[in-house]
Parts: structure tokens; C-alpha cells; sequence
């Protein structure tokens, strides 16, 4: 089996929603069983139940947890609908990892099947006392896990709640990321010009390109004595027969071009385990649902900026291409990956915000006092870009509002967007 099919299997079993559920119904039956073995032991007085009294309450509690369950996958519905039309699709990966909707299902059907296996072993001269007391136990647990299911759904509808956690996933997928670029072995490339391949390895289907494995890479080149360059960067959607890995010098055979193919993943969708810009994506797609017509949310917006202000900041603080170059300076790289320059990420944060929201004095004010946030905190060779986003701002600004009365306020820098100390106020 090749990494990347173990990494699409470990991915599919991530998101589904089944695995931990048929886990937990496991473990109610092997709980059953074991709580028959415990029933043997002396019981207190409290603990023991008639055979009508035990069989009423474990049916009870069987049509219970079913019932839970069932309104569990309701609210989940409407979440998914409610996120859907709301925010963008791509939210939904969110929800598909959210591992307490998967341990809720999982404590509602495990209490499901452990009541089944207690109610088959009740006879008028055989009470299971101490299976029906844990029974009764698990419903009360089932309860509070759909309390706290259903508050967590409710909180995490809010627009600045789901940025926050699409933030969160870009931030430690930057932060993993960042730890691959100090490596001397692979090195970081805007452009890949290098003369005729060696090897050209071709895309086996047609698919975004979801992750790599960096170690394997490494070893295979160094193995090879050879340079492996990946020409697109984690998040490409490539077609079948595109060329994904080419590799300089080296002597190889058939069955290396199949290895390395092997270590390139494909899949429908982009996800967020090596492609922070993934996660700007999302945030990007959140506003641009916000400053549509049939929303029109620019406060929305205003929340997603603060938190790509957040993500952008922390990847203009870091510079790559210093860092590539002092470990060149001490070994050949193995692998090169062709990456993003700070320039692109840029202008996938805020170019489409900019556009569909110039005609919100909001939006316009909370945009420029983003912008000289950053030019403040990010490394200076990275202010450059900045500056060309500031002047696409003040043309932007004067375009749509250059005849308008507000034209003095959508020039003006605030962090609230309206109701915070515009920079104009706080010089006065």
C-alpha cells in the first residue's frame, strides 16, 4: 500500500462520521458482557430491580438514547444547511473532524447497545441489577452530552466563532509547515528553472494535490543521488498525466516513477494538513458570502478580517527565503517544493474582500487599519506588498466614493470598522 492511499484512508476515517460510533457500539456490547460476569457478585439493596421493573426501564432507556440519537443527526442537519448557505461548503470539513459530535454518537449508540445486551439476559429468575443501575447511568450521560452537543452547535453557527476555528487550523498548519522549511534537506523555491528532467512522474488522476510526504521524498532522492523537485505546491488541482515530481540526475527504473507517484496525494477537495492557504481560502469565501446582496453582512466581514489579519501577520513574520538561503549555504537540498511568495497569500486574503466590499464604509475602514497593522509587524522586505495593497485601496476608495459625502470616512482607518478610534479622532 502506498502513502498516499494510507493517507486518503486515514483522512476518509477522519471525516466520516460512522467509525467512532461503530466503535462505541463495540464497546456497549463488550461492556454487557462484562457487567454479566460482575451481576454474579453481591449487589446493594438499591441496586436491585424486579424483572418487570428492569425490563421497563432498560426499553426506556433503549427508545431514549435512539430518540437522542436521532435528534443529534437532526441538529446536525440543520447545522450542516445553516453552515452551508451561511458561510461557504468548505466550513463542512469542520464538522465532518468535529470529534465531539462523533464521541456524542458514540455514547448514545455504545448506551444503545449495552441496554439491548442487559435487556437479553433478564428472566423472572435472573435480574442483571448492576447492568440496569449502569444503564440508568450512560442515559444520564447520553443527556449531558447532547446538552453540551447542542450549546457547542449553537455557539459555533457564529460567524466569528467559525473564523476563528478555520484561523486556529491555519495557524498550526503554517506552524507545522514553517518547521518543514528549516530543514536543510528540502528547500523552498517561488520557481523551479532547471534544464531537462531525468524523470517526469505524471498525476495517476486528476485531483488537488491534498499532501506529500517530505521524509520518504528526501530519502528516496538522497538514495538516488538525485534532486526531486515538486513543480506545484500543496492545493494545485492537477490532470491525470500532469507532471507532479521531476527529478534531476539519478538513474532509475519504472517501478521509481510508481514510488514516487506514491507519495503524492490526490483527492477531490484541498484539505487543511498541509495547505494553510486552504484556510485564508475559507475565511476569504466567509466574507464574500457576508458582502453578497442577498446577505449583505459587512460586520461579518469586518470579524473575518480580524482574523486574516491574524493568519497574514504571522506568516509575514517569518522569512523564508533568508532561512533557504543560509541553509543552501550549508548542503544541497534533496527536495525543492515550489511554493507561494508572501505577494500571492496577500492577494488571496484580500483582493476579493476589497472588491465585494468597497461599497461599505465599514469594510473600507476596518481594510486600511488591517493594513497599516501589518506593515507594523511584518518583516520589512514584506511591506512592500502591503504598500501596493494601500494603493489599491486609496483607488478603490476613490472610486466608488469619490462623489459620495462619506468619501471622508471610507478614507479613514478603523479597527472596529465603524465605532472604534479612527485613526483621524486619535490625531486630534
Amino acid at each position: 500500500m502506498t502513502w498516499s492511499t494510507r493517507f486518503r484512508r486515514r483522512q476518509s476515517l477522519l471525516e466520516s462520521l460512522w467509525v467512532v460510533p461503530m466503535l462505541g457500539a463495540l464497546l456497549g456490547i463488550l461492556l454487557g458482557v462484562g457487567v454479566a460476569i460482575a451481576d454474579g457478585l453481591s449487589t446493594p439493596l438499591l441496586w436491585q430491580y424486579s424483572a418487570s421493573t428492569a425490563s421497563a426501564v432498560l426499553t426506556s432507556i433503549v427508545g431514549a438514547t435512539a430518540a437522542l440519537a436521532g435528534f443529534v443527526v437532526t441538529v446536525t442537519v440543520l447545522v450542516v444547511q445553516m453552515a452551508t448557505g451561511t458561510f461557504s461548503a468548505r466550513v463542512l470539513r469542520l464538522w465532518y473532524r468535529d470529534p465531539l459530535l462523533k464521541a456524542t454518537l458514540a455514547t448514545m449508540v455504545g448506551t444503545l447497545t449495552f441496554a439491548f445486551s442487559v435487556l437479553s439476559r433478564i428472566s423472572e429468575d435472573d435480574v442483571p441489577d448492576l447492568g440496569v443501575t449502569l444503564a440508568c447511568v450512560l442515559v444520564s450521560l447520553c443527556l449531558l452530552a447532547f446538552i453540551i452537543f447542542f450549546d457547542r452547535c449553537i455557539r459555533r453557527l457564529r460567524p466569528a466563532a467559525v473564523a476563528a476555528d478555520v484561523a486556529r487550523a491555519a495557524r498550526t498548519t503554517f506552524q507545522q509547515m514553517a518547521e518543514l522549511a528549516d530543514r536543510p534537506d528540502v528547500r523552498w523555491e517561488y520557481a523551479s528553472v532547471r534544464g531537462e528532467p531525468t524523470l517526469v512522474v505524471g498525476a495517476s488522476r486528476g485531483g488537488a494535490i491534498q499532501a506529500m510526504d517530505p521524509d520518504r521524498l528526501v530519502a528516496w532522492a538522497r538514495a538516488h543521488r538525485a534532486e526531486v523537485v515538486l513543480p506545484h505546491p500543496v492545493g494545485d488541482f492537477v490532470h491525470a498525466g500532469e507532471a507532479v515530481v521531476l527529478v534531476f540526475g539519478g538513474e532509475f527504473s519504472d517501478r521509481d516513477a510508481v514510488q514516487l507517484q506514491g507519495l503524492i496525494a490526490l483527492g477531490d477537495e484541498r484539505t487543511f494538513d498541509q495547505d494553510p492557504t486552504f484556510a485564508l481560502r475559507m475565511m476569504v469565501d466567509i466574507a464574500n458570502r457576508a458582502l453578497s446582496p442577498a446577505v449583505n453582512d459587512p460586520t461579518t466581514a469586518v470579524q473575518v478580517l480580524d482574523h486574516i489579519g491574524e493568519v497574514l501577520g504571522l506568516i509575514g513574520g517569518r522569512d523564508f527565503e533568508a532561512r533557504q538561503s543560509a541553509v543552501g549555504s550549508r548542503s544541497a537540498a534533496a527536495v525543492v517544493i515550489v511554493s507561494r511568495r508572501w505577494e500571492d497569500v496577500v492577494m488571496l486574503g484580500l483582493t476579493e474582500i476589497r472588491e465585494f466590499g468597497c461599497t461599505s464604509v465599514q469594510v473600507m475602514r476596518r481594510y486600511r487599519a488591517l493594513l497599516e497593522e501589518l506593515q507594523e509587524t511584518v518583516l520589512p522586505q514584506h511591506r512592500a506588498a502591503l504598500e501596493e495593497e494601500l494603493r489599491r485601496l486609496d483607488g478603490t476608495v476613490a472610486q466608488t466614493w469619490g462623489s459620495l459625502v462619506d468619501l471622508d470616512r471610507a478614507e479613514e482607518a478603523d479597527r472596529q470598522g465603524i465605532g472604534g478610534v479612527s485613526h483621524r479622532t486619535a490625531s486630534q
